[in-house]
Protein backbone atom coordinates (compact mmCIF):
# COMPACT_ATOMS: atom_id res chain seq x y z
CA UNK A 1 0.00 0.00 0.00
CA UNK A 2 2.84 2.23 1.29
CA UNK A 3 4.68 1.57 -2.58
CA UNK A 4 1.31 2.59 -4.16
CA UNK A 5 1.63 5.66 -2.52
CA UNK A 6 5.41 6.20 -3.02
CA UNK A 7 4.81 5.88 -6.75
CA UNK A 8 2.93 8.78 -7.03
CA UNK A 9 -0.40 6.35 -7.99
CA UNK A 10 -2.90 6.84 -5.08
CA UNK A 11 -2.56 9.82 -2.42
CA UNK A 12 -4.96 7.39 -0.45
CA UNK A 13 -6.40 4.31 0.45
CA UNK A 14 -8.22 2.03 2.58
CA UNK A 15 -8.04 -1.75 2.62
CA UNK A 16 -10.80 -3.68 5.02
CA UNK A 17 -10.59 -7.75 4.75
CA UNK A 18 -12.84 -10.39 6.48
CA UNK A 19 -14.66 -12.83 6.37
CA UNK A 20 -18.10 -13.90 6.41
CA UNK A 21 -18.70 -13.38 10.09
CA UNK A 22 -15.94 -10.63 10.98
CA UNK A 23 -13.64 -7.75 9.82
CA UNK A 24 -9.88 -9.48 10.48
CA UNK A 25 -7.89 -5.90 9.13
CA UNK A 26 -8.97 -2.65 8.25
CA UNK A 27 -6.89 0.47 7.63
CA UNK A 28 -6.67 3.97 5.85
CA UNK A 29 -3.20 4.83 4.26
CA UNK A 30 -1.31 7.95 3.12
CA UNK A 31 -3.63 11.25 2.41
CA UNK A 32 -7.09 12.52 0.88
CA UNK A 33 -4.90 14.76 -1.02
CA UNK A 34 -1.19 14.84 -2.16
CA UNK A 35 -0.96 17.58 1.13
CA UNK A 36 0.28 15.69 4.19
CA UNK A 37 -1.41 18.20 6.33
CA UNK A 38 -4.86 16.25 4.24
CA UNK A 39 -7.07 13.79 6.80
CA UNK A 40 -5.83 10.11 6.79
CA UNK A 41 -8.70 8.18 5.21
CA UNK A 42 -10.54 5.97 7.29
CA UNK A 43 -12.07 2.48 6.62
CA UNK A 44 -15.24 3.27 8.45
CA UNK A 45 -16.16 7.15 7.34
CA UNK A 46 -14.01 8.27 4.18
CA UNK A 47 -16.52 8.35 1.41
CA UNK A 48 -14.67 7.00 -2.27
CA UNK A 49 -16.17 7.52 -6.05
CA UNK A 50 -16.66 3.82 -6.66
CA UNK A 51 -16.95 4.50 -10.32
CA UNK A 52 -17.74 1.34 -11.72
CA UNK A 53 -18.45 -1.10 -8.46
CA UNK A 54 -21.42 0.85 -8.94
CA UNK A 55 -22.34 -1.73 -11.89
CA UNK A 56 -22.55 -4.69 -9.24
CA UNK A 57 -23.45 -2.72 -5.89
CA UNK A 58 -26.23 -0.85 -7.01
CA UNK A 59 -27.40 -2.16 -10.48
CA UNK A 60 -26.58 -5.98 -10.30
CA UNK A 61 -27.87 -5.78 -6.98
CA UNK A 62 -31.31 -3.68 -7.95
CA UNK A 63 -31.88 -6.61 -10.85
CA UNK A 64 -31.73 -9.15 -8.63
CA UNK A 65 -34.11 -8.35 -5.80
CA UNK A 66 -35.94 -7.60 -9.35
CA UNK A 67 -35.80 -11.33 -10.77
CA UNK A 68 -36.00 -12.44 -7.05
CA UNK A 69 -39.43 -10.75 -7.01
CA UNK A 70 -40.67 -11.93 -10.37
CA UNK A 71 -40.37 -8.25 -12.31
CA UNK A 72 -37.28 -9.26 -14.26
CA UNK A 73 -36.52 -12.39 -16.47
CA UNK A 74 -32.84 -12.73 -17.21
CA UNK A 75 -33.67 -14.75 -20.77
CA UNK A 76 -35.89 -11.94 -21.53
CA UNK A 77 -35.12 -10.07 -24.61
CA UNK A 78 -34.18 -6.19 -23.46
CA UNK A 79 -37.25 -4.85 -26.08
CA UNK A 80 -39.28 -6.63 -23.35
CA UNK A 81 -38.82 -3.60 -20.92
CA UNK A 82 -37.68 -1.21 -23.42
CA UNK A 83 -39.40 -1.71 -26.55
CA UNK A 84 -37.03 1.35 -27.98
CA UNK A 85 -34.27 -1.03 -27.96
CA UNK A 86 -35.49 -2.88 -31.23
CA UNK A 87 -33.94 -3.43 -34.82
CA UNK A 88 -30.61 -4.18 -36.05
CA UNK A 89 -30.22 -7.56 -34.38
CA UNK A 90 -31.08 -6.44 -31.04
CA UNK A 91 -34.37 -8.37 -30.71
CA UNK A 92 -32.23 -11.06 -29.94
CA UNK A 93 -30.51 -9.16 -27.04
CA UNK A 94 -31.43 -10.39 -23.35
CA UNK A 95 -31.38 -9.30 -20.30
CA UNK A 96 -28.69 -11.43 -19.42
CA UNK A 97 -26.30 -10.23 -21.86
CA UNK A 98 -26.16 -7.00 -20.65
CA UNK A 99 -24.94 -8.36 -17.39
CA UNK A 100 -22.31 -10.42 -18.60
CA UNK A 101 -21.33 -7.87 -21.84
CA UNK A 102 -22.38 -10.29 -24.65
CA UNK A 103 -24.83 -7.78 -26.20
CA UNK A 104 -22.89 -6.91 -28.90
CA UNK A 105 -22.66 -2.98 -28.02
CA UNK A 106 -19.54 -1.78 -28.17
CA UNK A 107 -17.26 -0.66 -24.96
CA UNK A 108 -17.90 2.71 -24.84
CA UNK A 109 -19.59 6.44 -26.23
CA UNK A 110 -18.60 9.65 -24.91
CA UNK A 111 -22.25 10.52 -24.43
CA UNK A 112 -20.78 13.67 -22.29
CA UNK A 113 -19.39 14.82 -25.70
CA UNK A 114 -22.04 13.83 -28.30
CA UNK A 115 -25.15 15.27 -26.08
CA UNK A 116 -25.66 17.86 -23.71
CA UNK A 117 -29.28 16.45 -21.98
CA UNK A 118 -30.03 13.05 -20.52
CA UNK A 119 -32.57 12.56 -23.61
CA UNK A 120 -30.02 13.00 -26.10
CA UNK A 121 -28.00 10.89 -24.79
CA UNK A 122 -30.50 7.88 -24.19
CA UNK A 123 -31.15 8.47 -28.08
CA UNK A 124 -27.64 7.77 -28.65
CA UNK A 125 -27.67 4.67 -26.56
CA UNK A 126 -30.45 2.95 -28.25
CA UNK A 127 -29.52 4.54 -31.67
CA UNK A 128 -25.79 3.04 -30.98
CA UNK A 129 -25.83 -0.39 -33.66
CA UNK A 130 -24.33 -3.73 -32.35
CA UNK A 131 -20.50 -4.29 -33.20
CA UNK A 132 -21.39 -8.35 -33.56
CA UNK A 133 -23.68 -11.01 -32.92
CA UNK A 134 -25.52 -11.17 -29.73
CA UNK A 135 -24.20 -13.46 -27.52
CA UNK A 136 -21.34 -14.59 -29.37
CA UNK A 137 -18.44 -13.10 -27.27
CA UNK A 138 -18.16 -10.17 -24.07
CA UNK A 139 -16.48 -7.21 -24.17
CA UNK A 140 -17.15 -4.97 -21.48
CA UNK A 141 -19.41 -2.37 -21.86
CA UNK A 142 -20.79 0.85 -20.12
CA UNK A 143 -23.44 1.27 -22.54
CA UNK A 144 -24.87 -2.29 -21.26
CA UNK A 145 -24.78 -1.20 -17.39
CA UNK A 146 -26.69 2.18 -18.81
CA UNK A 147 -29.04 0.34 -20.20
CA UNK A 148 -29.84 -1.95 -17.20
CA UNK A 149 -30.30 1.24 -15.38
CA UNK A 150 -33.06 2.28 -17.74
CA UNK A 151 -34.65 -1.05 -17.78
CA UNK A 152 -34.66 -0.65 -14.07
CA UNK A 153 -36.67 2.33 -13.66
CA UNK A 154 -39.11 1.01 -16.91
CA UNK A 155 -39.66 -2.22 -14.58
CA UNK A 156 -40.35 -0.20 -11.35
CA UNK A 157 -41.53 3.24 -12.23
CA UNK A 158 -39.38 5.07 -10.60
CA UNK A 159 -35.70 6.97 -10.54
CA UNK A 160 -32.61 4.39 -10.40
CA UNK A 161 -31.39 6.24 -7.40
CA UNK A 162 -34.85 5.68 -5.45
CA UNK A 163 -35.34 1.86 -6.24
CA UNK A 164 -31.51 1.18 -5.20
CA UNK A 165 -32.14 2.53 -2.04
CA UNK A 166 -34.78 0.73 -1.27
CA UNK A 167 -34.01 -2.57 -2.41
CA UNK A 168 -30.16 -2.71 -1.85
CA UNK A 169 -28.81 0.22 0.25
CA UNK A 170 -31.50 0.43 2.90
CA UNK A 171 -32.54 -3.78 3.49
CA UNK A 172 -28.43 -4.44 3.48
CA UNK A 173 -28.26 -1.26 5.90
CA UNK A 174 -25.26 0.76 3.75
CA UNK A 175 -25.93 3.69 5.66
CA UNK A 176 -23.09 5.38 4.31
CA UNK A 177 -23.80 4.33 0.72
CA UNK A 178 -25.06 7.07 -1.84
CA UNK A 179 -25.20 8.76 -5.11
CA UNK A 180 -25.07 12.27 -3.97
CA UNK A 181 -23.14 12.62 -1.08
CA UNK A 182 -24.27 15.46 1.09
CA UNK A 183 -22.69 18.96 2.11
CA UNK A 184 -22.33 16.95 5.72
CA UNK A 185 -20.34 14.68 4.25
CA UNK A 186 -18.29 16.26 1.73
CA UNK A 187 -15.13 16.82 4.34
CA UNK A 188 -14.66 12.90 4.87
CA UNK A 189 -15.10 12.53 0.89
CA UNK A 190 -12.28 11.13 -1.25
CA UNK A 191 -11.53 13.73 -4.13
CA UNK A 192 -11.80 11.73 -7.08
CA UNK A 193 -10.37 14.83 -9.56
CA UNK A 194 -9.30 18.21 -10.16
CA UNK A 195 -11.67 20.20 -11.98
CA UNK A 196 -11.26 22.99 -14.47
CA UNK A 197 -9.83 25.55 -12.48
CA UNK A 198 -7.85 23.29 -10.84
CA UNK A 199 -10.04 23.22 -7.75
CA UNK A 200 -10.12 19.92 -5.77
CA UNK A 201 -13.27 18.00 -6.90
CA UNK A 202 -15.28 16.30 -3.74
CA UNK A 203 -18.80 14.80 -4.04
CA UNK A 204 -19.15 15.25 -7.76
CA UNK A 205 -19.10 11.92 -9.98
CA UNK A 206 -15.81 11.45 -11.82
CA UNK A 207 -17.31 9.91 -15.14
CA UNK A 208 -18.32 12.63 -17.14
CA UNK A 209 -21.30 10.30 -18.64
CA UNK A 210 -22.86 9.41 -15.08
CA UNK A 211 -22.21 13.30 -14.57
CA UNK A 212 -24.71 13.78 -17.82
CA UNK A 213 -27.09 11.68 -16.17
CA UNK A 214 -27.09 13.87 -13.09
CA UNK A 215 -24.64 11.35 -11.20
CA UNK A 216 -27.09 8.50 -11.17
CA UNK A 217 -26.69 6.04 -13.77
CA UNK A 218 -26.15 2.03 -14.27
CA UNK A 219 -22.34 2.06 -14.83
CA UNK A 220 -21.19 4.47 -11.96
CA UNK A 221 -22.27 7.23 -9.37
CA UNK A 222 -22.23 5.75 -6.16
CA UNK A 223 -20.23 6.46 -3.24
CA UNK A 224 -19.34 4.52 -0.27
CA UNK A 225 -16.82 3.65 2.20
CA UNK A 226 -14.78 0.42 3.46
CA UNK A 227 -17.13 -0.63 6.08
CA UNK A 228 -20.21 -1.03 3.95
CA UNK A 229 -18.67 -2.51 0.64
CA UNK A 230 -17.30 -4.94 3.83
CA UNK A 231 -21.03 -5.85 4.54
CA UNK A 232 -21.85 -6.03 1.00
CA UNK A 233 -19.03 -8.29 0.59
CA UNK A 234 -20.51 -10.38 3.90
CA UNK A 235 -23.93 -10.41 2.30
CA UNK A 236 -22.21 -12.47 -0.63
CA UNK A 237 -20.85 -14.84 1.81
CA UNK A 238 -23.52 -15.76 3.71
CA UNK A 239 -25.50 -16.43 0.84
CA UNK A 240 -27.84 -13.51 0.47
CA UNK A 241 -28.45 -13.22 4.42
CA UNK A 242 -27.99 -10.15 6.20
CA UNK A 243 -29.08 -8.63 9.15
CA UNK A 244 -30.77 -11.80 10.48
CA UNK A 245 -32.75 -12.02 6.94
CA UNK A 246 -32.81 -13.57 3.62
CA UNK A 247 -31.94 -10.45 1.50
CA UNK A 248 -31.94 -12.82 -1.59
CA UNK A 249 -32.34 -16.22 -1.89
CA UNK A 250 -29.61 -19.03 -2.42
CA UNK A 251 -30.85 -19.76 -5.29
CA UNK A 252 -31.02 -16.16 -7.27
CA UNK A 253 -27.50 -15.09 -6.05
CA UNK A 254 -25.99 -18.84 -7.67
CA UNK A 255 -27.84 -17.52 -11.04
CA UNK A 256 -25.66 -14.41 -10.87
CA UNK A 257 -22.31 -16.32 -10.39
CA UNK A 258 -22.50 -18.95 -13.60
CA UNK A 259 -20.55 -18.11 -16.76
CA UNK A 260 -22.29 -18.15 -20.26
CA UNK A 261 -20.79 -20.61 -22.89
CA UNK A 262 -19.26 -16.99 -24.24
CA UNK A 263 -18.58 -14.85 -21.50
CA UNK A 264 -15.42 -15.38 -20.95
CA UNK A 265 -14.24 -14.60 -17.20
CA UNK A 266 -18.08 -12.44 -16.55
CA UNK A 267 -20.50 -13.39 -14.80
CA UNK A 268 -23.63 -11.84 -14.44
CA UNK A 269 -22.54 -8.28 -13.21
CA UNK A 270 -19.36 -9.45 -12.03
CA UNK A 271 -15.72 -10.28 -13.37
CA UNK A 272 -13.42 -13.06 -12.38
CA UNK A 273 -9.79 -13.66 -12.38
CA UNK A 274 -8.38 -14.23 -16.13
CA UNK A 275 -4.82 -16.48 -15.90
CA UNK A 276 -4.54 -16.18 -19.90
CA UNK A 277 -3.12 -12.55 -19.81
CA UNK A 278 0.27 -11.11 -20.21
CA UNK A 279 -0.74 -8.26 -17.32
CA UNK A 280 -1.22 -9.67 -13.67
CA UNK A 281 -4.80 -10.34 -12.58
CA UNK A 282 -6.34 -7.60 -10.17
CA UNK A 283 -7.40 -11.24 -8.28
CA UNK A 284 -3.21 -12.01 -7.66
CA UNK A 285 -2.20 -15.24 -8.27
CA UNK A 286 -3.35 -17.11 -5.01
CA UNK A 287 -7.48 -16.92 -5.62
CA UNK A 288 -9.51 -19.59 -5.94
CA UNK A 289 -11.55 -20.60 -8.92
CA UNK A 290 -14.84 -19.70 -7.25
CA UNK A 291 -13.75 -15.74 -6.55
CA UNK A 292 -15.56 -13.07 -8.28
CA UNK A 293 -14.79 -9.09 -8.14
CA UNK A 294 -14.66 -6.12 -9.81
CA UNK A 295 -12.77 -3.11 -10.02
CA UNK A 296 -12.85 1.07 -10.76
CA UNK A 297 -11.62 3.56 -12.97
CA UNK A 298 -11.00 5.50 -9.95
CA UNK A 299 -8.84 2.84 -8.33
CA UNK A 300 -11.45 0.82 -6.34
CA UNK A 301 -11.71 -2.70 -6.28
CA UNK A 302 -13.54 -5.52 -3.97
CA UNK A 303 -13.22 -9.04 -4.66
CA UNK A 304 -14.77 -11.95 -2.96
CA UNK A 305 -13.51 -15.62 -2.59
CA UNK A 306 -16.31 -18.05 -1.17
CA UNK A 307 -13.96 -20.93 -1.13
CA UNK A 308 -11.55 -19.28 1.10
CA UNK A 309 -14.56 -17.65 2.71
CA UNK A 310 -12.66 -14.43 2.47
CA UNK A 311 -13.17 -10.80 0.86
CA UNK A 312 -10.92 -7.77 0.11
CA UNK A 313 -12.08 -4.10 0.17
CA UNK A 314 -9.42 -2.06 -1.54
CA UNK A 315 -10.46 1.78 -2.24
CA UNK A 316 -8.47 4.80 -3.74
CA UNK A 317 -8.61 8.01 -5.72
CA UNK A 318 -6.12 6.91 -8.50
CA UNK A 319 -7.90 9.35 -10.43
CA UNK A 320 -7.19 12.67 -8.38
CA UNK A 321 -3.92 14.16 -9.85
CA UNK A 322 -1.83 10.90 -10.16
CA UNK A 323 2.15 11.58 -10.27
CA UNK A 324 3.32 8.62 -11.10
CA UNK A 325 5.86 8.65 -13.90
CA UNK A 326 4.54 5.65 -15.78
CA UNK A 327 0.62 4.61 -16.48
CA UNK A 328 -0.84 4.45 -13.35
CA UNK A 329 -4.00 2.40 -13.98
CA UNK A 330 -1.01 -0.50 -14.82
CA UNK A 331 0.56 0.55 -12.19
CA UNK A 332 -2.34 0.03 -9.66
CA UNK A 333 -2.93 -3.13 -11.24
CA UNK A 334 0.35 -4.64 -10.33
CA UNK A 335 -0.37 -3.23 -6.73
CA UNK A 336 -3.71 -4.77 -6.71
CA UNK A 337 -2.58 -8.36 -7.64
CA UNK A 338 0.48 -8.14 -4.91
CA UNK A 339 -2.10 -6.90 -2.60
CA UNK A 340 -4.25 -9.72 -3.20
CA UNK A 341 -1.89 -12.36 -2.67
CA UNK A 342 -0.85 -10.71 0.81
CA UNK A 343 -4.28 -10.99 1.82
CA UNK A 344 -4.66 -14.99 0.89
CA UNK A 345 -1.62 -15.36 2.76
CA UNK A 346 -2.78 -13.71 5.87
CA UNK A 347 -5.59 -15.86 6.44
CA UNK A 348 -4.50 -19.22 5.59
CA UNK A 349 -6.82 -22.42 4.24
CA UNK A 350 -8.31 -23.28 6.30
CA UNK A 351 -8.21 -20.70 8.64
CA UNK A 352 -6.05 -21.24 11.63
CA UNK A 353 -8.02 -21.29 15.15
CA UNK A 354 -5.12 -18.18 16.15
CA UNK A 355 -6.09 -14.85 16.87
CA UNK A 356 -5.16 -12.27 13.47
CA UNK A 357 -4.16 -9.34 13.98
CA UNK A 358 -6.50 -6.48 13.44
CA UNK A 359 -5.59 -2.79 12.63
CA UNK A 360 -8.36 -0.36 13.44
CA UNK A 361 -8.84 2.63 10.91
CA UNK A 362 -6.46 5.41 11.14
Amino acid sequence: MRRGIRRGIYPGAVVVVGRRDTVLYARGFGHLTWSVRSPVPRADSTLWDLASLTKVVATTSAVMRLVEQGRIDLDAPVRTYLPRFSGGGREAVTVRMLLDHTSGLRSYLPLYRLATTREQAMDLIYAEPLSREPGSAAEYSDLNALLVGFLIEAVTGEPLDHVVRREVLEPLHLGSTTYHPPAAWLRRTAPSGLDRGHKVRRGAVNDLNAALFGGVAGHAGLFSTGRDLARYAQMWLRHGKAGGTQWVSDSVLDRFLVRGDHSGTRLLGWDTPDTTGEDPSVFGRLASDAAYGHTGWTGTELWIDPANNLFLVFLTNRSFEPRSRHNSIRELRVVRADLSDAVQRLVPRPCLAQPVPIARPC
